[in-house]
């Protein structure tokens, strides 16, 4: 089990592997559908003009994303109204949805790694060759196990805006468990277990009826 701490170099990052375990302990950030959408419409298209408190909130989140980590995750967190925040289920979200921004939000705020589940497509993993950097594949299913990894909440962006599973959440993590399943070399897991299943169900397919 390697042990990587955040913020992580490209160094570390290059002698990573599809399959191998990772633990990381650091500060990271949540992010999802409207994190992403957000990101790349009003900083990398500019498709948006910024509103509000955009431009205060994106120098102090390409900061912590500089050469950090960033969760596709939708936490559930208690103390929301007294702003005691602590963070009660933090399972991974399914990470395809921001495959259309993700390669752009990486090599923009210099990422180094994702987490998600069920992996990306092929423009991320270009990105991740890029960038470089990787995605790490969380467990599902274990949301109040992997709660139990975040020591503190450093403090919450977009809240408001947002809502509590979609704002920008920063954290700090400690021996947080995740699997390398995209690396900075052009390897995917995620991709060849899709062609080992389809060359199976094929040779299915070409079997005679019986």
């Amino acid at each position: 089990m390697r042990e990587l701490s955040i913020p992580i170099s490209d160094e570390s990052i290059r002698s990573l592997h599809i399959g191998e375990p990772v633990t990381l302990s650091g500060v990271m950030m949540t992010g999802r559908d409207a994190v992403h959408k957000w990101m790349s419409e009003t900083f990398i298209k500019k498709t948006r003009p910024p509103q509000g408190d955009d431009l205060q909130v994106y120098e102090e989140i390409k900061k912590i994303l500089n050469q950090g980590v960033l969760y596709h995750c939708g936490p559930v967190v208690s103390g929301v109204a007294t702003r005691e925040y602590k963070f009660v289920a933090a399972g991974p979200t399914t990470s395809t949805r921001e495959e259309p921004y993700q390669a752009d939000v990486m090599k923009h705020f210099n990422i180094k790694g994702v987490i998600g589940k069920g992996g990306m497509g092929a423009k991320t993993l270009q990105g991740c060759v890029d960038t470089p950097g990787v995605y790490f594949h969380a467990v599902g299913g274990a949301a109040a196990y992997l709660a139990q990894t975040v020591q503190k909440v450093l403090g919450v962006y977009k809240l408001e805006e947002f809502g509590v599973p979609e704002a920008m959440w920063v954290i700090e993590v400690k021996d947080f468990p995740v699997v390398v399943t995209m690396d900075a070399h052009g390897q995917s897991k995620h991709s060849a277990l899709d062609e080992e299943s389809k060359k199976v169900l094929d040779e299915l397919l070409a079997q005679p009826y019986k």
